[in-house]
C-alpha cells in the first residue's frame, strides 16, 4: 500500500490487452487505408501481409509509430503454406483476434473469349486463397474460445453483373463458406463479418483481369465517383467492431441486392440496362 493509501495492484499485461488485427491485401487501397486507420486507435497491434514487401513497408511508414506493426508478406494462393504463415502469425504477439480477409482481384471480361486460366486465378485468390488461411487459422480461434473472421466480400457477391463472372462467383461462394462456419462455430463465438461493398475509390479496377489475364490497365468513371475510400473503412470499423454479420454499401448499386429479393428477372433487367462495365 502506498503512503496516500491507494493499493498497488497488479501491473496489467498490455500484449494481452491488446487487440491483434491481421489484415491481408495491406499494401494497397482498403487493406492499406484499414491499417492506417487502425494504427491511430489505442490497444492494438497489427500485422500486415501481401505479396508486395516494399508497398507494405511504405504502408507501415505511413501508420502511427507508437503502434505495433508486423509485416508478413506471402502470396495468397500459396495454399499449402498457410498453417505456416498462420503458425507465424501466431508467433509474433502470441495470439490473433482478428482476420481480415481483404485480399483479392477483380475482372473485367465476358465469358465468351476469356481463358479458362482467368477464372482459375479469380478462385484461387478471392477464395480458395482466403479460405486456406481462415481454415489453418480457424483452430486458433477456437481452442481461445474468441476470434473474428471479416471477410471483404462484394455487392457481386449477392446479384451479378456482366464482365465479372468469375469474380462474381468467388464472392458468392465465399458467402457460403463463410456462413456455414459462422453456424458451425457459433458455440465458440467465432465472429463472422461479410463486407459487402459496391464501387469504391481505389486501383481494383486498374488491376482487374481482363481475357487474357492481363490487368485492365485503366479505372472506369464508376469506380472513380465510388465511396470515398477513408470514409468506407471508417463504416467498414464500425461494422466490425458491432460484429455485424452482413453490409452493404454504396451508391446506386447497393440496392442491387434487395431488389433481387423482390425479382431476380427485374434486376436482370436493371443490370444489363445500366451497361456497366
Amino acid at each position: 500500500m502506498l503512503g496516500n493509501g491507494k493499493k498497488i495492484g497488479k501491473k496489467k499485461n498490455n500484449l494481452k490487452m491488446n487487440k491483434v488485427i491481421w489484415i491481408t491485401g495491406a499494401s494497397s487501397g482498403i487493406g492499406a487505408e484499414l491499417a492506417i486507420q487502425y494504427a491511430k486507435e489505442d490497444g492494438v497491434s497489427l500485422i500486415l501481409s501481401a505479396r508486395r514487401e516494399k508497398q507494405l513497408n511504405e504502408v507501415k511508414s505511413i501508420c502511427d509509430v507508437k503502434t505495433p506493426i508486423v509485416l508478413l508478406p506471402f502470396d495468397l494462393i500459396d495454399f499449402e503454406k498457410a498453417e505456416v504463415h498462420v503458425k507465424k502469425a501466431i508467433s509474433i504477439f502470441g495470439k490473433i483476434d482478428v482476420l481480415i480477409n481483404n485480399g483479392g482481384i477483380s475482372q473485367r471480361s465476358k465469358i465468351l473469349g476469356s481463358t479458362f486460366k482467368v477464372f482459375q486465378t479469380l478462385i484461387e485468390v478471392d477464395y480458395l486463397g482466403t479460405v486456406a488461411l481462415s481454415h489453418a487459422l480457424l483452430p486458433h480461434f477456437v481452442n481461445q474460445k474468441n476470434g473474428h473472421f471479416v471477410v471483404l466480400s462484394s455487392v457481386m457477391g449477392k446479384f451479378a453483373s456482366p464482365f465479372r463472372s468469375g469474380y462474381c462467383a468467388a464472392k458468392h461462394a465465399l458467402h457460403g463458406f463463410f456462413d456455414a462456419l459462422r453456424m458451425e462455430h457459433k458455440k465458440d463465438n467465432i465472429n463472422v463479418t461479410m463486407i459487402c461493398p459496391g464501387f469504391v475509390q481505389t486501383k481494383i479496377t486498374i488491376n482487374a483481369l481482363t481475357e487474357n489475364g492481363t490487368p485492365l490497365g485503366t479505372n472506369d468513371p464508376k469506380t472513380k465517383k465510388g465511396l470515398n475510400l477513408t470514409q468506407f473503412c471508417k463504416k467498414m470499423r464500425r461494422a466490425i467492431a458491432s460484429n455485424k454479420w452482413e453490409v452493404y454499401y454504396g451508391k446506386k448499386e447497393k440496392w442491387g441486392v434487395y431488389l433481387k429479393r423482390i425479382s431476380n428477372q427485374l434486376l436482370h433487367t436493371v443490370v444489363v440496362r445500366s451497361q456497366v462495365r
